[in-house]
């Protein structure tokens, strides 16, 4: 059974996010507050969080940055704002996924189904098809370890930011569209938005393109896609 955590400060929306959850056959724990909500997810094993943005003692966005500094396990935020500077930067600190209030029950269950399922399969079956290690273009891209080396300096990416760079290198030279990475990544063609590859494919040029503004290695190829030149 996967465990799943809310932080989440508003009690009616916590328990019938329980309560939607646990019918499924998710055992699900609740904290209020977020320096809880951040002592409980570091301390005990959970399979996923849902990380509401506006919380007492410490945000969101500060407890998604603390757990992926030690973990990969899906964060789902969720917030009453709508504004895009917050879903980019929930997404940019390593958020799984962004949904905005109000929104239904089912729906979340759907994607929490979708994130467990991705993540499972990525985690249990990332090396037996391909070679455990890809060395293109000066980076090294260590699916074992999940390690990347841009010419023997190791880079930190979060695990979104590791499969999708993980998955255009093992494919250099094809073009695919933001939607078929969405799929093949997020794994929730019905559920998701594909603007999320968008701001995926600018953090990781950050960190392994000389020039971000002006990428060589992770291409766009303008009204299709992106590819990994070689």
């Amino acid at each position: 059974m996967s465990r799943i955590l809310i932080i989440e400060d508003e009690k009616e929306i916590a328990e019938l996010e329980r309560d939607y959850l646990e019918v499924n056959d998710f055992e699900v724990v609740i904290e209020s507050k977020g320096n809880t909500g951040l002592a409980r997810a570091l301390e005990e094993k959970f399979d996923l969080m849902i990380l509401d943005l506006m919380l007492p003692g410490i945000d969101g966005f500060e407890i998604c940055r603390k757990i992926r500094e030690t973990q990969n396990i899906p964060i789902l935020m969720v917030s009453a704002k709508k504004d895009d500077v917050d879903k980019i930067r929930g997404l940019g600190l390593g958020a799984d996924d962004y949904i905005t209030k109000p929104f239904s029950p089912s729906e979340l269950v759907a994607r929490v189904k979708a994130h467990l399922k991705r993540y499972k399969r990525l985690v249990e079956s990332g090396t037996e098809k391909r070679k455990s290690v890809v060395e293109i273009r000066g980076i090294k891209i260590d699916k074992d370890s999940r390690q990347v080396f841009v010419e023997g300096v190791e880079k930190t990416l979060t695990a979104k930011e590791f499969d999708t760079l993980a998955f255009l290198a093992q494919h250099p030279n094809r073009v695919f569209t933001k939607e078929e990475l969405f799929e093949e990544i997020w794994g929730m063609e019905a559920y998701g938005d594909v603007a999320t590859v968008a701001v995926y494919i600018k953090k990781i040029r950050e960190k392994i393109e000389t020039n971000s503004s002006n990428p060589k290695i992770i291409e766009t190829i303008w009204g299709v896609g992106y590819r990994f030149k070689v």
